[in-house]
C-alpha cells in the first residue's frame, strides 16, 4: 500500500472523528441566532433542528430567549429546554400538516422536553394546521414537563410508540397543558405495552377526548383536569391488548355537549378488549349526558371517595384502606 493510498484511507476517518468531536454536550438557540453558527452560548443557532445535529448524544439544547425555534425530529437521547436564562418559554409554531416534535429514537434513548409552547394554529389561519404537538414513535423514555400544547388538528401528545424490542417505553407528563386540539389532549395508539404517568396537568376543550388510554396502555393520572372536551374527559378503551387507567385526585367537568350523544365525564370500555378505570378522589360534575360510562368490556372500579353529579355508576366499589 502506497503512502498516498494510506492517506486517502485515513483522511475520511479523521474527518469523521473531528465532526463527532465537534458535537457539544450543551448547545444554545436564540431568536437572533444562525444555524451556521456552532450553537455555542456566544454564537447560538436559530432553530432546534439546526442545533440538534451539533449536540452530542445525551446532551442538552437550551434557549437563550423566547423565540420561535421551528419543528424538530429527535432520533437520539437529548434534552430540549426552552426555559431561557430569564425563565422565558421558547416556542414551536407549526402549520401545513406538520408535527411540532417527532421522536423516533432508539430503544435505549431517553428524551426530555421542557419549558416549550407548541402551537398548531388550528382555527387561527385559513391554512392546514399542525397534526400533533408531540408524536412519540420510538424510544426508551419520554418526559414532557411544563409544556403548553394547543391548536393541533389531531392530538396534543400522540403516543404511537412501537419499539421492536426492549422494555415497555415510559412516558411521563408533568405540569403540562394540552388544550384546543381537534381530537385529544393526549392519546395512545399502541401495539405493545407502554407506561404513562400524568401529574398536575390539564386537558381542556379538545374536540373529542381529554385523556385517552388506548390498547396495551397503563396510565396513572394524578391531580389533573380533563374538562370541556367534546366527548369524554378521561377514557380507557381497548380494541386489542387490555388497558388500565388509575385516576386519582382529578377533575372531569363540563365534558360533551347537548348535541353530542353518549359523552360524559369518564368512561371505561366501548370496544372489544378489557378496559379498566380505577378512580379515587375524582370529581365528576356537570357532564352531559353522563357522569360515568361503562361500555362493552369496561369496568369502573371506585374506591368510594369520589363525587359524581351525573348519572352512571361504577361497576364495583373497593374499600378505602
Amino acid at each position: 500500500m502506497t503512502a498516498m493510498t494510506v492517506l486517502k484511507t485515513v483522511a475520511p476517518l479523521m474527518l469523521g472523528a473531528m465532526m463527532l468531536n465537534a458535537q457539544a454536550t450543551r448547545t444554545w438557540v436564540s431568536g437572533v441566532g444562525d444555524d451556521a453558527n456552532p450553537c455555542s452560548r456566544t454564537a447560538p443557532c436559530k432553530t432546534f433542528a439546526g442545533a440538534i445535529s451539533k449536540t452530542a448524544e445525551g446532551g442538552e439544547i437550551n434557549a437563550l430567549d423566547p423565540g420561535g425555534y421551528g419543528v424538530v425530529t429527535i432520533t437520539k437521547s437529548i434534552t430540549i429546554d426552552g426555559g431561557g436564562s430569564g425563565g422565558q418559554v421558547a416556542s414551536i409554531l407549526t402549520s401545513g400538516g406538520q408535527n411540532g416534535i417527532i421522536i423516533n429514537a432508539g430503544v435505549a434513548d431517553v428524551i426530555t422536553i421542557r419549558n416549550i409552547s407548541i402551537n398548531g394554529i388550528r382555527g387561527i389561519t385559513t391554512g392546514t394546521g399542525g397534526l400533533n404537538g408531540i408524536r412519540f414513535l420510538a424510544g426508551k423514555a419520554l418526559t414532557v414537563e411544563n409544556v403548553n400544547i394547543s391548536g393541533f388538528t389531531n392530538r396534543g401528545i400522540d403516543i404511537s410508540v412501537n419499539n421492536a424490542s426492549g422494555n415497555p417505553p415510559v412516558i411521563t407528563v408533568i405540569n403540562t397543558t394540552c388544550n384546543d386540539n381537534g381530537d385529544s389532549g393526549i392519546r395512545s395508539t399502541l401495539t405493545q405495552r407502554a407506561l404513562v404517568t400524568i401529574v398536575n396537568s390539564r386537558f381542556q376543550n379538545n374536540g373529542s377526548y381529554g385523556v385517552f388510554a388506548g390498547s396495551f396502555s397503563r396510565f396513572t393520572v394524578n391531580g389533573s383536569d380533563a374538562s370541556a372536551n367534546g366527548l369524554v374527559g378521561f377514557i380507557a378503551q381497548a380494541s386489542a391488548g387490555d388497558v388500565v387507567m388509575n385516576l386519582s385526585n382529578s377533575l372531569a367537568s363540563s365534558n360533551s355537549t347537548a348535541t353530542t350523544a353518549g359523552g360524559g365525564g369518564i368512561q371505561a370500555g366501548g370496544s372489544t378488549a378489557n378496559s379498566v378505570l380505577r378512580i379515587s378522589g375524582v370529581v365528576i360534575a356537570s357532564n352531559f349526558p353522563n357522569g360515568m360510562i361503562v361500555g362493552s368490556n369496561g369496568n369502573i372500579v371506585s374506591f368510594g371517595n369520589n363525587y359524581n353529579s351525573g348519572n352512571g355508576l361504577p361497576t364495583s366499589t373497593l374499600p378505602v384502606m
